[in-house]
């Protein structure tokens, strides 16, 4: 995969601009792995980079203009080369593929980079609008390559904020933080997204990851504002409540990612949470059981197994039968690991609607041929699922079957490195 990507993009380069690439720097597609809609929130999430990855070929030009090709878009025989100012990169609007690039280059600026004209070309087999963070391989391998090209010596932490700044604040599109650290570091990753936003390098899972995209097209823009403001909704009403505790409203705040979440229990606000409309409930609720399962499964993927009683008290009795299945048998982490996926899934799906029948039918049939646990990875309502699965012959089991039940297209993904230079 990743290396036909490499190649793409060097050609397209010497086609376009008749000369070699001085650098090629690439960075990976990444799994919303755990915590899934969380990120927002300034709560720990974990991202798993994969071997699918966005490959950009640059070379500095006198002057002061920048001309980026995307290979991806020149084969679907669209508009694929964006021309803008170095010094003064405009937004183009209209959800033109350049303006990434734009707003990554004013994010560079205002940090005091020195930058000069450029030609780039772009190729990647992250596929887009598929839940697996195509834009962030985009900003974060792009914002490597510039830090190549003119020596600006950028960290991958570097990179991962400078990416969420050009996505979130100038772009303006509510992301968290999760995309561009889980692109920047790869591998499987805990990401605190509150300052000083610490990464947790995790050791890896026994068994395999299977993408499985519905074909199902969504748009981040359009399904975080609304749960962001159900949540604000929920905490407008819990603070308005007169026989709120001290100690819990000091906890809260107004806007979604004020609470100290990770310092609340369901036990202290169930009897007030019982009290609000259904929707906003069920949005803080997921919020608290989402963060509490993910805290299980970190202990989990660090070798530290709970008992079957701790297991079950977070997850809930329903829960004890796959739990106890899981843990008498030869690989426990990852069986424990499928079952908090799947966990995870139900809560996406029934507490914060992010489901679809098509994906549905897309898992109970992944499931049936043999995954461990299957999850949506990233906003929800199309997209991708994700499945773990214990071995490559039950990994393509488990895509035909996905295939089968509507799935469009999907790949057996091994967990990759992060941002690297590849050439020059």
């Amino acid at each position: 995969m990743s290396s036909s990507a490499l190649h793409k993009a060097v050609e397209l380069f010497r086609e376009l601009f008749h000369s070699e690439p001085q650098v090629v720097v690439s960075a990976p597609g990444r799994l919303d792995f755990l915590n899934t809609h969380q990120d927002y929130k300034g709560l720990p999430v974990v991202s798993v980079g994969v071997n699918l990855r966005t490959y950009v070929a640059l070379r500095t030009v006198d002057g002061d203009e920048a001309r980026v090709a995307s290979g991806n878009l020149r084969d679907e025989g669209v508009e694929y080369l964006d021309v803008f100012s170095v010094s003064n990169p405009v937004l183009r609007g209209g959800r033109w593929f350049g303006d990434y690039l734009r707003a990554s280059v004013r994010a560079l600026l205002e940090k005091g980079s020195r930058l000069s004209g450029f030609e780039a070309t772009i190729y990647s087999d992250v596929p887009v609008a598929a839940g697996l963070a195509s834009s962030a391989a985009l900003e974060v391998s792009f914002i490597a390559g510039l830090s190549e090209l003119f020596s600006l010596g950028l960290s991958r932490r570097d990179i991962a904020e400078l990416a969420y700044h050009a996505e979130h604040d100038i772009m303006g599109i509510p992301c968290g933080r999760l995309d561009q650290y889980g692109s920047a570091y790869g591998g499987i990753v805990k990401i605190e997204t509150r300052p000083p936003y610490r990464v947790e390098e995790l050791p890896r899972i026994p068994g395999v990851f299977v993408v499985m995209d519905s074909g199902i097209r969504h748009s981040t823009a359009d399904i975080h504002p609304r749960r962001q403001a159900d949540i604000d909704e929920g905490l407008r009403l819990l603070l308005e409540m007169e026989d709120l505790p001290p100690g819990i409203r000091r906890r809260l705040g107004r806007r979604y990612y004020e609470p100290r979440w990770e310092e609340l229990s369901l036990e202290e606000l169930k009897p007030y949470l019982d009290r609000l409309p259904d929707r906003p409930r069920r949005r803080i609720l997921f919020t608290l059981l989402m963060h509490r399962s993910t805290t299980l499964a970190l202990d989990i993927i660090r070798g530290r197994i709970p008992s079957t009683d701790t297991l079950v008290g977070v997850l809930g009795n329903e829960w004890r039968s796959a739990v106890e299945k899981a843990l008498a048998s030869p690989n426990p982490v990852s069986r424990l690991v499928g079952v908090v996926m799947d966990y995870q899934h139900e809560l996406l799906r029934d507490l914060y609607d992010l489901s679809l029948p098509q994906l549905e039918r897309i898992r109970d049939a992944a499931k049936d041929a043999g995954a461990l646990g299957v999850k949506i990875s990233g906003a929800g309502l199309g997209g991708s699922l994700i499945a773990l699965v214990e071995s490559p012959g039950v990994a393509e089991k488990v895509l035909e079957a996905a295939r089968g039940a509507g799935a469009v297209r999907g790949w057996i993904v091994e967990i990759d490195r992060g941002v690297s230079r590849e050439r020059g």
